[in-house]
């Protein structure tokens, strides 16, 4: 996450990306803009203040050379020479519209940022900053028309937030230089993260957090509710949760001890479909690591405990509370009215 206190934008372009597969074409600015005070105010915390909140962080990746990386080229030629900032621009325009390989894939326009006094990890740095615009909100504009009021409805970006952005550190490690990106509309994300910035998470606390987590959402939902049903997956869930809330790192054994019982095999089911993830995922799911608290906050608020029944009653659990999943739900069978009951134990209504 950044620090946007002191940051400036010193340069800013705007041009539209089309679509090749609806035949829509691209649109490029041959200068950057001049912002008057308001709009600048106004503009650059819509820009950074979703990057406050990012915890994870990525790198550019490349299968022969990280050289080749179209994006990581691209702004490196920024860093190094300010003066390539409207070619360079443009060129990111042209890559990011032949990514859409779909006529799913939204046009839009493309705003492209430099921007310094970043603060990154307690360093003042620079940052490059694309955002794609797909998304435009109504609104309604008034105007004097002979003497009198009268209204139109046009259409333009919202403050509110951002569809697409990305925000290329100028800070490098020995993974190579840092991105951030957000993606609120997440029906193309492949497009976003792995065609247009093909970058991978970086090896770090948080990736090892994701990506364990992960694993374990995926294992409940395609091992244990489907052998044991939907009470037994949010029971898991509730465990692994638990067991990151009350530790400051994962050890691989220690998690199953605690997680599973010695008897009933779900710990070699376990076992057997890490295995299978990291083959069909290509990552490394990390043994011993330490626990990212901002990713586990994350994770948690994503994760669904609702038993919806074909009754019309939904029974919402607590993912933070394991013990209710053990001592105060039962399920069992009816045999006169011919139906699966659970049963609630409790003693006030809230």
């Amino acid at each position: 996450m950044i620090k946007r206190g002191r940051a400036q934008i010193s340069k800013f372009i705007i041009h539209k990306v089309g679509n090749k597969f609806n035949s829509s074409t691209n649109a490029f600015s041959d200068k950057v803009l001049e912002f008057d005070q308001e709009t600048y105010e106004l503009m650059l915390p819509f820009l950074l203040k979703p990057f406050t909140n990012v915890a994870e962080s990525f790198r550019f990746s490349h299968h022969a050379d990280i050289a080749l990386n179209e994006i990581n080229s691209y702004t490196k030629q920024v860093f190094e020479d300010g003066d390539s900032f409207v070619e360079v621009s443009q060129n990111i325009v042209t890559h990011l519209f032949e990514q859409s390989n779909s006529a799913q894939i939204k046009r839009g326009d493309v705003l492209i940022a430099f921007f310094e006094d970043v603060e990154y990890r307690d360093v003042m740095t620079t940052a490059i900053g694309i955002f794609k615009i797909e998304s435009k909100s109504s609104f309604f504009q008034t105007y004097m028309d002979d003497s009198n009021f009268d209204i139109m409805l046009q259409q333009g970006i919202s403050t509110k937030r951002i569809d697409k952005g990305c925000l290329i550190i100028n800070s490098t490690d020995d993974e190579g230089r840092t991105v951030l990106s957000v993606d609120n509309n997440n029906y193309d994300a492949q497009y976003w993260i792995k065609n247009f910035l093909n970058v991978k998470y970086a090896d770090d606390a948080n990736q090892h957090t994701n990506t364990y987590i992960e694993m374990c959402k995926d294992f409940s939902d395609q091992v244990i509710q489907e052998e044991f049903g939907l009470h037994e997956k949010n029971k898991f869930l509730a465990s692994t949760v638990d067991f990151f809330n009350e530790n400051d790192h994962v050890n691989i054994n220690a998690f199953k001890e605690e997680v599973f019982d010695e008897e009933g095999g779900r710990m070699e089911l376990f076992e057997d479909y890490k295995k299978q993830y990291e083959e069909a995922n290509d990552v490394l799911v990390r043994n011993d690591f330490i626990i990212s608290d901002v990713v586990l906050k994350k994770q948690k608020s994503k994760m669904r405990t609702e038993i919806k029944l074909d009754t019309n009653i939904q029974i919402k659990l607590d993912i933070d509370a394991p013990d209710a999943y053990t001592e105060y739900i039962e399920q069992g069978f009816d045999e006169e009215k011919k139906m699966k009951f659970y049963k609630v134990f409790y003693n006030e209504e809230k």
